[in-house]
């Protein structure tokens, strides 16, 4: 019995980095993975990263897939996102398109996953860039509000919040799975209850 207990599966956050080419993604996921830096990444294809993290009180294991900006097919664009379970969405502060692009990303997502209470953060990153900002804060939380989602800027560079948006998101994420398996739970005892008094009668 001890043995099964000790093997029980670890639950496994599945977070997916989308935002235009050169906002950050990778730099923030090489942050939060391996505490470096990395300023001149050049991805040319999506990576996928996995590490045990302690959210919580809970040991759990954290799988992030970083899509490289320009997905060419968008077939595989979309398998990417059914496979998340969230988002973090990213532009640059610095730049006012990369900003625009996060509507297309938030569109795309919402089509595939048809569910917009999806756990998404709207991600400014570049905060060390303060005077080079393109997009102001007042901006961008407007969005997060009409979205109804977070919003939270980052640094890579710094590190500023950069453990805050990956666990913030995760706690979204637990919370949504701990409401699914509520709501499945309360179906099958009120169907149990509903079979109970088929047999009586």
């Amino acid at each position: 019995m001890s043995k099964a207990k000790a093997q029980q599966p670890q639950v496994i956050h599945k977070v997916i980095m989308v935002g235009s080419g050169g906002v950050g993604k990778s730099a923030l996921t090489l942050q939060f993975m391996y505490d470096e830096f990395v300023e001149d990444y050049e991805p040319t294809k999506a990576d996928s990263y996995r590490k045990k993290v302690v959210l919580d009180g809970e040991e759990v294991q954290i799988d992030i897939l970083d899509t490289a900006g320009q997905e060419e097919y968008a077939a595989i664009r979309d398998n990417y996102f059914r496979s998340g379970e969230g988002f973090l969405c990213l532009f640059s502060i610095t730049e006012q398109e990369s900003f625009q692009a996060t509507v297309d990303f938030r569109e795309q997502i919402l089509r595939v996953k048809n569910d917009d209470t999806i756990p998404f953060l709207l991600v400014g990153n570049k905060a060390d860039l303060e005077d080079k900002r393109y997009v102001s804060v007042d901006e961008a939380q407007e969005r997060a509000k009409q979205w109804n989602v977070p919003y939270v800027e980052t640094s890579a560079k710094t590190r500023a919040n950069v453990d805050k948006v990956f666990y913030d998101l995760m706690r979204a994420i637990r919370d949504r799975k701990m409401e699914a398996s509520r709501q499945t739970n309360g179906k099958t005892s009120s169907k149990k209850s509903k079979k109970r008094k088929c047999t009586i009668l």
